[in-house]
């Protein structure tokens, strides 16, 4: 499943509404077009917002969320 950098935000702001928790994306929380995402108190880097997340990328942004990738 790859998406682009802006629907998996999309989907987890989603997914953190439906959980009632605290979500937040700071784009100057990065260098260059990287991002900084927190979801609950845990937080990940997001690349380019433009462009495709491979798999492998997906599935560790999402371990770093700890959430099942099948969630989003």
């Amino acid at each position: 499943m790859a998406v682009k950098g802006s629907e998996f935000l999309r989907r987890i702001h989603d997914l953190a509404r439906r959980k009632n928790m605290p979500y937040a994306f700071v784009p100057a929380r990065g260098k260059g077009s990287h991002g900084t995402l927190y979801f609950g108190s845990a937080s990940t880097i997001v690349k380019d917002r433009k462009k495709e997340l491979g798999a492998g990328l997906l599935r560790a942004m999402c371990k770093d969320l700890g959430i099942d990738p099948r969630e989003i």
